[in-house]
């Protein structure tokens, strides 16, 4: 089974539960934080990675980790269940899926917005409108800069991206007067 659909099932059931017991948001956050703290310590992933490791060791660590901590008892339940079917090096990806469904479920969807300089919060108002009208669901954002840009934009919603910048429109040009 692929690690993609692995994601997207546990996020899935993970969603209906912390949406149940009404504390998606607060879930998410400390999972993004145990996956920040994985990925910031080589040791740890390679603890929760290796299959010679034994169990109840991994087990112990955990523990440790919840003691320290402190997530609420949904994070926790959740992160045993990742750790007893050696899942949790994959956290990070299903945290990804996980934010993905919480927002499709809100009727929301991300963007990314990339500019070579940063922007002015009206224009910023202005794009989350527009973008709002053409896809008819409530936007979240996140902008980013690119020094290499020229000018324009370039955003990103799922798989399909909307290339505005100057490189392009100048790659496009190019290509009509070549041929």
């Amino acid at each position: 089974m692929s690690s993609q659909t692995v994601a997207r099932r546990y996020a899935s059931a993970l969603a209906d539960v912390t949406l149940q017991r009404g504390e998606a948001r607060e879930v998410q956050q400390e999972l993004v934080a145990w996956a920040d703290m994985m990925l910031a310590h080589a040791s740890l992933r390679e603890v929760f990675a290796n299959p010679t490791i034994a169990l109840d060791q991994k087990r112990g660590v955990l523990k440790r980790l919840i003691e320290i901590a402190r997530p609420r008892p949904t994070t926790v339940n959740f992160l045993r269940l990742l750790l007893q079917n050696q899942r949790l090096p994959e956290l990070d990806q299903i945290n990804s899926r996980f934010a993905a469904v919480l927002d499709d479920r809100a009727g929301m969807i991300a963007a990314q917005v990339t500019t070579a300089r940063p922007i002015a919060p009206e224009t910023q108002q202005t794009l989350q409108t527009k973008l709002r009208n053409m896809t008819g669901k409530s936007v979240r954002i996140e902008f980013a800069t690119d020094s290499d840009m020229i000018g324009g934009l370039v955003t990103r919603i799922g798989s399909t991206i909307y290339d505005g910048s100057v490189r392009n429109q100048l790659a496009q040009i190019k290509e009509k007067m070549a041929g």
